[in-house]
């Protein structure tokens, strides 16, 4: 594949502060940063579609000639199956194999090719109750760059489980340049949402990331999803419908880029090529204002 990843700003190494009050979190290594690729973070609601978005827009990614690395952040390690056709073991999973000593890892023991030339990498997590998935996401970087494998890497994204509940969920927002919200027509994602942008603005004082936009998914309509975003700042870069063709490439483990071409899945392809295009040539960093719960909950509805 040919196109080389434009560099984003290097990160300032000043000394960081805490992201918020009373917060407690994973700080990144300076000799952890992912480099000149671009990275992307996928947040959203638990289950409203961020794994299918992710890989479906890695391959649009390496449709249009990139290097592409889906790190799925997940404890059930089922961000990149449909690309795989596989649910392959993850970091924390070969690394415990070899007790942890890195050095006798290979890079075909956690990274595998998926469709189209997709890279495809499963942090894993700590056992339920136990750990913190910000250690983990950190020992999944080091294991790439000690691999030397982002340095031929063009874009990165990080597909991130369920709402953010602490730092070490929102550690992925410490390499990223652009966060991406995936969310549909309704309260409780929207509302997942508002929380979704409350942290990626805790991360902004500290690190390089800004939210790119949301994914309306799974939506015949965006009317409440839009109010959001009139309130708050945010903007919609990407509509998905509702599709039944959707579920089932799951269900067959692929990704819609290998569905049968009929017009609604060509559509779609055409929807993940534009704004795989789009978020390359870049995106304006959104300035954003996350409400307060009660105010969240007061904006949507029906008048």
């Amino acid at each position: 594949m040919t196109g080389l990843a434009t560099p984003i700003a290097i990160r300032n190494p000043v000394p960081r502060r805490p992201d918020g009050e009373g917060s407690v979190q994973v700080m990144i290594d300076a000799a952890m940063d992912v480099g000149s690729a671009k990275v992307f973070a996928v947040y959203g609601k638990g289950g409203i579609g961020k794994s299918t978005t992710s890989s479906n827009l890695s391959v649009a990614f390496s449709k249009i000639g990139k290097r592409v690395l889906q790190i799925g952040c997940d404890p059930k390690h089922d961000s990149t199956f449909t690309l795989t056709k596989s649910l392959i073991p993850t970091v924390i999973d070969v690394l415990e194999g070899v007790n942890f000593h890195s050095e006798e890892l290979r890079t075909e023991d956690f990274v595998f090719e998926g469709y189209n030339g997709v890279m495809c990498v499963e942090a894993g997590g700590p056992p339920a109750g136990t750990g913190c998935g910000g250690y983990v996401v950190g020992q999944t970087v080091k294991l790439l760059k000690e691999h030397h494998l982002l340095e031929d890497t063009d874009v990165v994204i990080f597909d991130v489980l369920g709402d953010v509940v602490c730092g070490g969920f929102a550690a992925p927002l410490q390499h990223a340049e652009r966060a991406i919200i995936v969310a549909a027509n309704d309260f409780d994602s929207i509302f997942a949402m508002n929380r979704i942008v409350a942290a990626i603005k805790a991360k902004s004082k500290n690190y390089d990331v800004r939210i790119a936009g949301v994914i309306a998914n799974r939506s015949a309509d965006t009317d409440q999803i839009e109010r959001f975003n009139k309130a708050v700042g945010t903007s919609t870069i990407a509509r998905l419908p509702d599709l039944d063709v959707i579920r089932r490439s799951r269900l067959k483990k692929s990704t819609l880029f290998e569905m049968e071409a009929t017009p609604e899945v060509l559509a779609v392809q055409k929807e993940y090529l534009r704004l795989a295009q789009h978020l390359w040539d870049g995106t304006e960093p959104l300035l954003v204002n996350p409400l307060k719960d009660r105010e969240i909950f007061d904006l949507l509805g029906f008048d």
